[in-house]
């Protein structure tokens, strides 16, 4: 079956433990099953203008939020068990291991895959396989560098892929691709 999740991560800084959004996307038969999404308070709540004019977040956004250890118990539950997919995954799991760090917290048991690998595979003929990119090849509409959106349009991009190849199923997705999927 088509099941796994799409996170991703928006940070307010260039430190990966800088995380200031994140979002799920549960996939459950190739199809939206649930979605998860939520400001964070990066640490100090600082922000760096580069950062907040790729995602448009501030400080004034976060000063309620939760941190990353007020967030994780829930962010947990979307992510243990499963196979998460990210485009750019170095990007989002370096995040999500620098947010443990920082506070000192443990990861569930999962699997993950860069979504980026399943595009280069499937459309190695596009100029680029950035989100944007491969979302505007897919005929996809989303707002680019907001959690949910990014998220939404990651999670289709192995369905789309799926579809392309005739499997409905993840395992053989990349098996054919030859894509890897990694333990965290």
């Amino acid at each position: 079956m088509m099941d796994f999740a799409a996170i991703d991560f928006e940070t307010a800084t260039a430190q990966r433990d800088s995380a200031c959004s994140v979002a799920v996307v549960e996939i459950r038969g190739g199809k939206i099953a649930d979605s998860y999404y939520t400001l964070i308070q990066p640490p100090g709540n600082k922000y760096l203008s580069f950062n907040t004019k790729i995602h448009g977040l501030t400080a004034r956004d976060t000063a309620d939020a939760p941190d990353f250890a007020g967030i994780w118990p829930e962010l947990a539950e979307h992510l243990a068990g499963r196979i998460v997919v990210a485009h750019n995954a170095q990007f989002d799991m370096g995040v999500l291991r620098a947010c443990l760090r920082h506070h000192g917290l443990v990861a569930p048991s999962f699997a993950y895959c860069d979504t980026v690998a399943i595009a280069r595979k499937c459309w190695p003929s596009l100029a680029n396989h950035k989100l944007d990119t491969v979302g505007g090849y897919l005929h996809l509409r989303f707002r680019h560098h907001d959690a949910l959106e990014d998220a939404k349009a990651c999670a289709a991009i192995p369905v789309c892929a799926g579809r392309e190849l005739g499997t409905d199923d993840f395992d053989v997705l990349t098996h054919d691709l030859g894509v890897r999927v990694k333990t965290f």
